[in-house]
């Protein structure tokens, strides 16, 4: 067990013996995201006894305003859900990503991508988020050892030698034996733990909205690198809609947000071009602000944190939600693993396991991103030729395109079974 901080709250929280949970299973899970309840769906697919707190109703969370966003399912990722029952609940709403396209402002050097160069699967496929959440919640609803308990916060925790108790703001008191932070960004369960992040912004927001075109996708995806930052095409099912991820400055996203339809349909025009005729936006448009974040450690005493809740990092390859699906799957296979040796899931060592397992993928990606993001989010003019000249090398070099394709889809180092298409 890693060393904790000396004003971790785990050193001083104790559970009281006298407190009567109302509910009792093996994990809780606080946070009812995309990561959080794909973890729930895991462990209940191999029937472990699981608790998730959710702060957000089903109902309010699938509606069309509630979150505009789309994300790109790697193959590894896919494989996990399809192990974990979620897959076959999408009725068609993935759309297949089977080229990708890089290129540098209008520069004739780029790479290309084509996912026949490594099988004949798809890189992955693009889904609306809201799309994924309505899939998860029908797989719960199949899932009797898991308890959705919604819509609350968490108000409280205690963890001990013996275990956890996770107090609710409606009053209600669960009991477990590994407690799982889930809870995005400003995570309390990481917060309670006294658990150090390093964190900064990119002084840029993604503008993300979707729009349909004449011409067809082709389920061609482009990553178009502009100076204030990158502009993302993704396919989304049907052929003629696309879902659009748009990094601008800061100190820019009021202007374009505030922008009336026929001025913010230029500025979409303008920047897509004319491979897809004539795009229209469809309703809704939001903006996020993006940085990176990542946790000292990922667990503590019978503390376990996944997906943004122990690290965030720049879209610009498309890789933050499933660097999380990743961390679903190695913490679900190493409980499960020692709930079947009857053994503790939140012993110290089980823990460990996870932080081994996860940190170095994790940590290579975010310098990836990074590196990534501060070398395109610019026009100056040396680094602007050195980063053309790259892409057209690595766009000759077939060895390192399949390495850089793999990493892509999500198959490469030390695989959970899930991700590997073996069941828990």
């Amino acid at each position: 067990m890693p060393p904790r901080t000396p004003n971790s709250s785990s050193m001083e929280t104790q559970i009281p013996p006298s407190l009567i949970p109302d509910h009792a299973g093996d994990v809780i899970i606080v946070g009812g995201g995309l990561a959080g309840l794909s973890l729930a769906c895991a462990l209940g697919t191999a029937g472990v006894a699981t608790l998730v707190v959710d702060r957000d109703p089903p109902e309010q969370q699938l509606e069309p305003e509630f979150d505009g966003r789309t994300t790109a399912i790697s193959y590894g990722s896919a494989m996990v859900l399809e192990g974990a029952g979620i897959w076959r609940h999408l009725d068609g709403q993935v759309g297949p990503m089977l080229d990708i396209r890089v290129t540098d402002q209008n520069s004739p050097l780029f790479m290309h991508y084509d996912h026949r160069d490594v099988g004949d699967q798809p890189f992955g496929w693009i889904i609306e988020n809201r799309h994924l959440r309505q899939a998860l919640f029908r797989r719960l609803a199949e899932l009797d050892s898991v308890t959705h308990i919604t819509p609350v916060a968490v108000k409280g925790m205690a963890r001990d030698g013996s275990g956890v108790l996770v107090t609710l703001e409606d009053g209600r008191r669960l009991s477990g034996r590994l407690v799982v932070g889930a809870d995005g960004k400003k995570s309390f369960c990481r917060e309670h733990a006294g658990i150090r992040q390093i964190a900064w912004t990119y002084q840029q927001h993604a503008i993300v909205c979707s729009i349909e075109h004449e011409k067809p996708h082709g389920e061609v995806a482009v990553e178009l690198f502009l100076p204030a930052g990158p502009f993302a095409m993704l396919p989304l099912a049907g052929g003629h809609r696309t879902s659009i991820v748009w990094s601008e400055r800061s100190d820019m996203v009021d202007f374009y947000m505030g922008l009336p339809p026929e001025r913010f349909q230029a500025e979409l025009q303008s920047r897509v071009g004319d491979w897809l005729g004539r795009v229209t936006p469809i309703a809704g448009r939001w903006a996020y602000p993006l940085g990176l974040s990542h946790a000292e450690r990922y667990v503590d005493q019978r503390l376990a944190l996944v997906s943004e809740s122990a690290h965030g990092m720049h879209p610009i390859a498309g890789q933050g939600l499933n660097v999380g699906i990743r961390d679903v799957a190695a913490l679900a296979e190493v409980v499960v693993d020692a709930l079947r040796l009857g053994l503790d899931p939140g012993a110290p060592d089980v823990l460990e396991r996870y932080q081994r397992w996860r940190r170095f993928d994790t940590v290579a990606l975010l310098a990836a991103t990074d590196t990534l993001t501060r070398l395109f989010s610019n026009n100056i003019g040396p680094l602007a030729l050195a980063r053309r000249l790259g892409l057209a090398t690595v766009n000759r070099l077939p060895p390192m395109k399949k390495l850089f394709m793999r990493h892509a889809m999500g198959i490469v180092g030390e695989l959970p079974r899930l991700v590997r298409g073996e069941a828990l």
